[in-house]
C-alpha cells in the first residue's frame, strides 16, 4: 500500500489545481458527504481512500454555491 499511496501523492503534487486530478480511474477523486462534508477523496486500493480537504480560507466558490475546483491550489 505504501507504494500506492507514494503514486496517489505524486498525482496530487503534480497538479496545479484539484480539477486536474483524475476523477475516473485509477485515482478516482470525489467529494464526500455525510460526516466528511467539504471533503475529497482519491482512490487507493477498495476499500481504502487517500482523504484530504481544501486549503484555502475562505474557500473559492463558484457563482452557484458550489466549490470552485480550479481554484483549489492548496490541500491538507
Amino acid at each position: 500500500k505504501a507504494r500506492l499511496i507514494m503514486r496517489r501523492m505524486a498525482v496530487l503534487r503534480a497538479s496545479p489545481v484539484l480539477s486536474e486530478v483524475p476523477h475516473k480511474k485509477p485515482e478516482r477523486r470525489h467529494k464526500l458527504s455525510g460526516k466528511r462534508s467539504g471533503q475529497f477523496a482519491v482512490v487507493l486500493k477498495h476499500p481504502f481512500r487517500l482523504i484530504f480537504k481544501p486549503d484555502h480560507e475562505p474557500l473559492p466558490r463558484k457563482d452557484d454555491g458550489g466549490l470552485d475546483l480550479t481554484q483549489i491550489t492548496a490541500i491538507k
